[in-house]
């Protein structure tokens, strides 16, 4: 059997004008809502730290959208987790969060690796990479998403009618 190819590592840089520490504050939030996440909230038993399982809900607590695990967790520069969707049968690739200050804010880096060429999580992470790091941006300069954030948590019951049975938060728990 043929290894699968991993597509090149995918980077997405953003400045935040906002503080290290409240960037840091908002990304690695547990049990609210995240918009700049698609709306879903990060669930963990007992908080997040390295070799901890984690996994992005929808908002009625009933449905898990993306699975992890924390590969690394270094407050405030650097926080990476394995991500796999619930709604996709393929292998999972990983994301890095690094925050550096810069110029009076925050550099705000987004780095997708591991994931297979060609597969339709790597479509999916291409596609989110931008809405993440803007509405991330919006919430930590001005304590709002942006517009596309806005609309996508108005959007959660209505994604939550198209869930799958497999993406039950019983079939991906948490021990």
């Amino acid at each position: 059997m043929t290894e699968p190819t991993h597509a090149a590592p995918i980077i997405n840089r953003t400045f935040i004008q906002a503080p290290i520490d409240t960037v840091w504050a908002t990304l690695v939030a547990t049990d609210k809502i995240l918009p700049f996440f698609f709306g879903a909230i990060c669930e963990t038993e007992n908080g997040l730290r390295v070799k901890a399982k984690m996994r992005m809900v929808h908002p009625n607590r009933k449905i898990a959208m993306v699975v992890g695990e924390v590969l690394r967790f270094d407050p405030p520069t650097c926080y990476a987790h394995t991500f796999r969707m619930t709604n996709i049968d393929e292998p999972p690739c990983q994301v890095t969060y690094n925050l550096r200050e810069k110029d009076g804010g925050t550099e705000f880096e987004l780095v997708i690796e591991n994931a297979v060429e060609g597969s339709e999580l790597l479509k999916q992470m291409k596609g989110g990479q931008r809405y993440i790091a803007s509405n991330l941006k919006s919430v930590c300069e001005t304590g709002r998403p942006a517009i596309s954030g806005r609309l996508m948590v108005l959007m959660a019951p209505v994604i939550a009618l198209f869930a799958k049975r497999k993406q039950r938060v019983k079939n991906w728990p948490l021990t």
